[in-house]
């Protein structure tokens, strides 16, 4: 019974630190008719955050935003 409410715990938590790295993943805003970065959006989570990135400070993975 113990090892496996110690299962379920572990695995409920890898669960909500996957969840809280993907949605603190930043959306840059990109010009659709330059192709120029034009804003960086950051996001705070609970263990992982991506803040500090701009236009000059890229992150290497993030989510594209077409914008005018």
């Amino acid at each position: 019974m113990l090892k496996s409410t110690i299962a379920t715990v572990v695995c409920i938590m890898a669960m909500f630190t996957a969840i809280d790295y993907a949605l603190v993943i930043p959306d840059v805003h990109v010009s659709y008719s330059t192709g120029n970065c034009v804003g960086v959006t950051t996001y705070q989570g609970v263990f992982f955050d991506s803040l500090g990135y701009s236009c000059e400070n890229m992150p290497e993975k993030y989510n594209h935003v077409n914008v005018k």
